[in-house]
C-alpha cells in the first residue's frame, strides 16, 4: 500500500488549504487513516483521524477549523484546513491502517505517506 500526500503550499494567515492523501496498491482496504504534522524542533502530532466509517476526532488546536473526510471509491482522504494560523506551519503526513490480501493471506499494517509542507505566513 502506497500513500501519496499532496496539496501543501504557502498561504497567508486566515487562508485555506486542502490536503489530499491518495492510497494505491492492489487488493487492499483502508481501515482508519489520520493526518499528522511535525513542525521544526517538535514531535510529530496527530491532527485529525477518521475511522473506517465516519467517526472523526481532532486535536484541540484544530477543532472547528479543520475537517477530515474520505472518499472510499477513490481511496482518498482529505484534510480541509480553514482559518490557518502561523502555528499550523509544519510538514503534514498521512498515516493509514490498511489491510491487503496476498497469496491467500490478509495482512494489516500501518503505512506512511511522504510529507507535504504547509507554511502559513503572518
Amino acid at each position: 500500500v502506497q500513500l501519496q500526500a499532496s496539496g501543501g503550499g504557502l498561504v497567508q494567515a486566515g487562508g485555506s488549504l486542502r490536503l489530499f492523501c491518495a492510497a494505491s496498491g492492489s487488493s487492499f482496504t483502508i481501515n482508519a487513516i489520520g493526518w499528522y504534522r511535525q513542525a521544526p524542533g517538535k514531535q510529530r502530532e496527530l491532527v485529525a483521524h477518521i475511522s473506517d466509517g465516519t467517526s472523526t476526532n481532532y486535536a484541540e488546536s484544530v477543532k472547528g477549523r479543520f475537517t477530515i473526510s474520505r472518499d472510499n471509491a477513490k481511496n482518498t482522504v482529505y484534510l480541509q484546513m480553514n482559518s490557518l494560523k502561523p502555528e499550523d506551519t509544519a510538514v503534514y503526513y498521512c498515516n493509514a491502517n490498511a489491510t491487503y490480501y496476498s497469496d491467500g493471506y490478509y495482512y494489516t499494517g500501518l503505512y506512511w505517506g511522504q510529507g507535504t509542507q504547509v507554511t502559513v505566513s503572518s
